[in-house]
């Protein structure tokens, strides 16, 4: 075996681990049996253990010096380069600190989901302080040249720094907030659902599958399944499941979480399957991977061309729902208004929640935020924010997962794919016409195959930055963002 052969088989083997990883971590967040919480951490943690030392192995090592300094196809050449920085990366952590640190945020994650059902913060806050400080040991490992943040940061986007977040979230920020405070003063009303109206589970999730495979989602490739905090895993492209979760008085809810995770699973589905288990074969970055989610569910599904497509599928359902225009079941879908959930937020206050999110992360790690006093201060931010009382923890600090799983520095990539988003769309349309006429035919395969052209099918052989320029001819820029929500609000609410 010649050394490019012997070093794929190594990465492939890596990449295999995390697969089963996944798998994993999947059934512990939908259908493993509650006991089964102590052996599931244990063998995770053995799982990563044995995968660092597959990585760190020194065999691992040499073949990559031998190989970079030779002659290379991009692709290989980005396993390569890809596989440098996980290299160096990893042989800083001990392999005993990697195994832990899994064991604990398996750990958390179950005590998370009984805190938040529970509203019960004392419950999870040990297991959040410990994952903080075996994260805050990680950064130690990694070493620091700026903030201990931007190490958290450069995981999750690499390059990304709190020098890049701060002025890019305070430049939204300006735009966002006296957008807001104009749609608040709007005198446009919101239609209601009647309260006495309830949207049974079952029937949810045939009209949220129909739409999953109105977008592309293949069913015989992937799973819809129920779990607290929707999220979608992508074991490989032909194995990529996601979740979501049901409020049998707000159907809305569990339909854009849908498109949401749909949005994710495509893209999983289309990744180049040639380079599977190997870095280029993977997403490239969570706000890349963002992107796509959100694209979906707000470019596509929070329009009034939406509901041309599906309104008769909502009603063979729901029939006894109001008899609303596609145009109100989208002004319904679009409320603008502060409010407690980050994943049910509108388009304006979104990345609102993130800002927030993102300030207590730098609290905690560039500030020394003390975990006891988390709760106070996110609901104090709330109220500075948005101007509401946080009633319970479950509304407010414990309704996301990501903390439980120690990925902390993860909330601002979905401000990225906001950003991303926004921009592939704006040139969609130059390339491909009307977005809503494709949208009101009902066969929305052109947009899904101009993402696997220009996203999907190219894996990770660029960084974000180059695949965002590549695919729409302009570096990644905020404003076609900011410009597409403004006009999109001010129609909405007549400003």
């Amino acid at each position: 075996m010649g050394a490019k052969e012997e070093f794929m088989t190594r990465v492939n083997d890596l990449y295999r681990f995390e697969a089963l990883q996944g798998h994993l971590g999947w059934d512990q967040e939908t259908i493993m049996p509650s006991k089964g919480a102590k052996a599931r951490g244990e063998m995770l943690a053995w799982l990563a253990g044995q995968r660092h030392n597959k990585l760190i192995d020194e065999g691992m090592g040499s073949l990559i010096s031998e190989l970079e300094g030779g002659e290379h196809d991009d692709y290989f050449g980005a396993n390569l380069k890809e596989m440098r920085r996980k290299y160096d990366e990893a042989v800083k952590l001990p392999t005993e600190f990697v195994s832990e640190f899994t064991k604990a945020r398996s750990e958390a994650l179950i005590a998370w989901q009984k805190a938040r059902s529970d509203n019960d913060f004392a419950h999870f806050s040990p297991h959040l302080q410990k994952l903080i400080d075996l994260t805050h040991e990680k950064i130690n490992y990694l070493g620091c040249e700026n903030t201990p943040y931007d190490v958290l940061l450069d995981e999750y986007e690499v390059g990304m720094t709190v020098d890049d977040y701060d002025p890019l979230f305070s430049g939204l920020k300006s735009r966002l907030v006296p957008l807001l405070a104009k749609i608040m003063d709007s005198d446009v009303e919101i239609p209601r659902l009647p309260e006495s109206m309830t949207f049974p589970a079952d029937a949810q999730a045939e009209f949220c599958s129909k739409v999953s495979n109105a977008m592309g989602f293949d069913f015989d490739a992937g799973r819809m399944d129920q779990s607290t905090h929707p999220f979608c895993a992508g074991l490989w492209p032909d194995d990529t499941r996601f979740t979501t979760r049901f409020d049998e008085k707000d159907p809305f809810s569990c339909l854009y979480a849908v498109m949401h995770e749909s949005g994710h699973g495509v893209y999983e589905q289309g990744l180049p399957r040639e380079h599977s288990f190997s870095p280029v074969g993977a997403a490239v970055s969570l706000g890349v991977h963002e992107s796509q989610s959100r694209f979906w569910e707000n470019q596509i599904g929070r329009t009034a061309a939406f509901w041309h497509i599906a309104m008769p599928w909502f009603r063979e359902q729901f029939p006894d729902c109001p008899d609303w225009s596609n145009e109100t079941l989208d002004l319904v879908a679009n409320e603008v208004k502060p409010d407690f959930i980050r994943v049910e937020a509108d388009e304006v206050t979104y990345n609102l929640h993130i800002m927030i999110r993102y300030e207590i992360e730098k609290l905690i790690f560039n500030g020394g935020l003390e975990v006891k006093d988390i709760p106070a201060t996110w609901n104090k931010m709330m109220k500075d924010w948005f101007g509401i009382e946080v009633p319970s923890d479950s509304l407010g600090c414990l309704q996301d997962i990501h903390w439980s799983m120690g990925a902390f520095g993860y909330f601002p990539t979905y401000t990225l794919g906001n950003l991303y988003a926004a921009q592939l769309l704006q040139t969609m349309s130059n390339e491909l016409g009307d977005i809503d006429e494709i949208i009101k035919s009902g066969d929305w395969s052109s947009m899904l195959a101009w993402l696997r052209d220009k996203i999907h099918l190219k894996g990770s052989v660029m960084t974000p930055a180059e695949l965002i320029e590549s695919a729409t001819g302009s570096p990644p820029s905020p404003e076609p963002f900011l410009a597409y929500v403004e006009a999109k609000y001010s129609k909405l609410y007549n400003l």
